[in-house]
Formats: structure tokens, C-alpha cells, sequence
């Protein structure tokens, strides 16, 4: 019976929030830990050092008497436990923390870009940036139509907004069917008032295919407050020579490179 080893465990583990943190830290079976705290095991040599590294004392302090073991922790300055790093929680601060600046963004816009899933349409959506607690969030909303008559299909994405050194990104899934995942890259305005912005998007075809796309795409502001109906109803699938389209967002949109060009860029829109 190891019943002093057990009891300094037991102590050492007390600085921790739970014996599943210390399994979990040292990356040790939980039954088996149990073992050693219950004082039925000795840990074998290996695994009696990687207890002693990770608890900042010698091997053979650890299996002390008791008593003596409690008097020398108390006299050392109380172990300092590390908090465990949480890549999630870091990621989440940081983008929470850059959707400061897109107060003037907020509202409803008008997304165009040529379609991935039918080739050579232009999609009309909707999409709303708002604010909820510490973020920026929005909804796109996708009606596809490739001829009229045909069946209409309904897409719905759902994101989060961050401004990072000038540039508004967009990532969003698709949240009706979960098959998508999309970025955009915008190009901010610098005026007071929010017009037209610009940039490129990159996701997956939804056709058959699923061919990963990048397609260039122009935002049209169109305010804080809309008649989510009758905007909805303008929203479709467009051949280019419609006249459904303006010159200005069919030059930015379009998708061809010039030739001293050696990557898809996106447009500035002036």
C-alpha cells in the first residue's frame, strides 16, 4: 500500500480545479490515475517522473510521509497553476474585438455576383449586417431561379463580420442545408456614407460538381430599414444583358483578368 503517495497527490491535485483537469492536463488515463490516488498502485518509474515534472517537485519528495510532504508544500511558495490555453476562446476575442468600425455598415444590402452553382447567371440577394452583443453578424439570403417558370431555390447563410487592417471579411455557413461555407473580402469605403463596396468571394459550387469558386462581388447599400418582402421579391437569378443589372456592377463583377494580371483580384468600385 502506497498511502503517503496517495495522500500527496491527492494535495498536490488540490491546487487544481478537478482530478479530471490534472487527467486531462497530463493526458493520463482517469481509472488508472484513480488507482494512484486511492493508494492501491505505485506508478511506475516513467510515469512517477512525468507526476513529478508536471507537479514541480522530486521523486523523492513525492513519496514523503505525509505530514512532512503538507509541511514543505506549505513553506514553497504555492504552485502556480497555468491557465490552459483555449485556441477557440482566443480566436472568438480576437474577432469580436475587430468588429469595431462596421457601425457604419449596419443594414441591408443588395449582394451581386455571378452564380457558382449556374454559370454564367447573376444572383441579386439579400443580405443584413447587425449588431448582437460584442459582434457583427449577418444573414444572405439566396433565391435561385435559373430560367422564369422554373422551381425557385432558397439558400441561407449565416455569419459573423470583422474588420481587420482595412479590409471587411465576411465567413459564413450555410445554415439550411450545411453543405457550404463561404468568405468574402470586402474593400471598405472611406466616405461618410456607405455606397457600394467591393471584393471577392470563395466557396463551393452547389451543383453536382462542387467545384471550389471564386467569383468577384459588389455590395449596394440599401439602409437601415427595408420592406423585407418586397426586397426579397427583387431578389433572383439574372442573365447579364437583362437591363435587370446596372453597367457599373456588371464591370465590377465581371470575372475576367486583364493581362498583366497573375491573380484574380478584386475591383476597386469608383
Amino acid at each position: 500500500m502506497h498511502q503517503d503517495f496517495a495522500k500527496n497527490l491527492r494535495l498536490l491535485c488540490s491546487y487544481y480545479k478537478s482530478v479530471a483537469e490534472v487527467c486531462r492536463r497530463l493526458k493520463i488515463n482517469r481509472p488508472q490515475f484513480n488507482r494512484y490516488l486511492s493508494g492501491r498502485y505505485k506508478p511506475s518509474a516513467h510515469s512517477l517522473r512525468r507526476l513529478c515534472d508536471f507537479f514541480g517537485v522530486e521523486e523523492h519528495e513525492i513519496l514523503m510521509p505525509h505530514s512532512q510532504f503538507e509541511l514543505l508544500i506549505q513553506v514553497r511558495p504555492k504552485p502556480q497553476v497555468a491557465e490552459e490555453a483555449h485556441p477557440e476562446a482566443e480566436h472568438m476575442s480576437l474577432l469580436q474585438a475587430n468588429s469595431q468600425g462596421l457601425e457604419k455598415y449596419l443594414g441591408y444590402y443588395f449582394e451581386y455576383h455571378y452564380s457558382m452553382a449556374f454559370p454564367g447567371k447573376i444572383l441579386r440577394n439579400l443580405l443584413c449586417l447587425e449588431r448582437r452583443g460584442g459582434g457583427v453578424y449577418y444573414q444572405r439570403t439566396e433565391r435561385l431561379q435559373q430560367a422564369p417558370g422554373e422551381r425557385v431555390f432558397h439558400s441561407k447563410y449565416l455569419g459573423m463580420a470583422h474588420l481587420l487592417a482595412d479590409r471587411i471579411f465576411l465567413v459564413d455557413y450555410e445554415s439550411l442545408t450545411g453543405n457550404q461555407i463561404t468568405q468574402t473580402i470586402l474593400i471598405p469605403t472611406f466616405k461618410s456614407r456607405v455606397g457600394r463596396l467591393s471584393g471577392l468571394r470563395l466557396g463551393a459550387s452547389a451543383s453536382g460538381e462542387r467545384i471550389p469558386s471564386c467569383t468577384r462581388v459588389v455590395l449596394e447599400y440599401l439602409g437601415r430599414q427595408v420592406d423585407i418582402r418586397r426586397t426579397l421579391s427583387l431578389c433572383s437569378t439574372f442573365d447579364a444583358d437583362s437591363g435587370q443589372i446596372s453597367g457599373a456592377i456588371l464591370n465590377a463583377i465581371g470575372n475576367d483578368m486583364a493581362p498583366h494580371e497573375h491573380h484574380f483580384r478584386a475591383r476597386h468600385y469608383f
